[in-house]
């Protein structure tokens, strides 16, 4: 049986506005691919914050790794690359390399120093995500595509066993973005890393992903593609022709 990376119980979140999640009971098991999909406010980005413990959670209850999201400490476990990420100024003083070593010096203790290992672990990741020729160069001075790169290469140096993304395409062309859903999913099949991404491209994910949540303040579908392509409900939802689109297994 595979292990457990995270569970929800009857999650749900408010603002001031009113609530944003509800009753929201999700498990994913180590090596999943889940891609979170669902209208404008309907609680995707809510969902994951309050998974690294940056929303307030409401009632209910969240685990990473069998550990309530509140007392969770094993960070290094995580990759985590947020929404609207800003683009760097060009200006920006640091190279990718330096860039990246951030995802290692951000869980030392002080003195954060790099040791040979890190250094190593920087190159090999770079190379893995075929940037390591960019290593120089300062980070303001990429393209979008390569500078999310860089960013998925800072998530990754530690070698996370769990890595989130919220909306990590939103800027890029149809063109780069089909590359980088390829790259997430070589890093799912061939590290076995479990992937949560918040994405809009719902009629895309399914040719990556291997399961999905459909989110609207509540969990209107979560399951495998198969499952989703034969759901009433989902039929119900988009109708019978777009719901097989948007499997992408018949």
């Amino acid at each position: 049986m595979q292990a457990e990376v995270v569970r929800t119980e009857r999650l749900g979140c408010s603002y001031y506005s009113g609530p944003v999640l509800e009753n929201v009971s999700i498990s994913v098991q180590a090596g999943d691919y889940v891609g979170i999909v669902g209208p404008n406010g309907s609680g995707k980005s809510t969902l994951v914050r309050a998974l690294m413990g940056l929303n307030d959670i409401g009632s209910g209850s969240a685990e990473l790794f069998g550990v309530p999201s509140e007392r969770f400490s094993q960070w290094g476990r995580i990759g985590y690359l947020p929404q609207h990420v800003k683009l760097f100024n060009p200006v920006f003083p640091a190279t990718v390399a330096e860039t990246v070593a951030l995802g290692l010096l951000s869980l030392k203790r002080f003195p954060r120093r790099m040791t040979r290992h890190d250094r190593h672990r920087v190159e090999r990741i770079l190379d893995e995500l075929g940037v390591h020729d960019l290593a120089g160069k300062l980070i303001g001075e990429l393209s979008g595509g390569q500078q999310q790169r860089v960013l998925l290469a800072r998530a990754l140096v530690n070698n996370p066993e769990l890595l989130i993304l919220d909306e990590p395409t939103a800027a890029l062309d149809p063109e780069t973005r089909e590359r980088f859903y390829r790259l997430l999913r070589d890093i799912n099949q061939d590290r076995r890393v479990t992937v949560l991404l918040v994405t809009h491209d719902m009629g895309t994910i399914g040719l990556y992903a291997s399961k999905l949540l459909y989110l609207d303040k509540r969990v209107l579908f979560y399951g495998s593609f198969e499952e989703f392509c034969h759901s009433a409900d989902m039929s119900l939802l988009f109708g019978e022709h777009s719901q097989h689109l948007m499997c992408h297994r018949h």
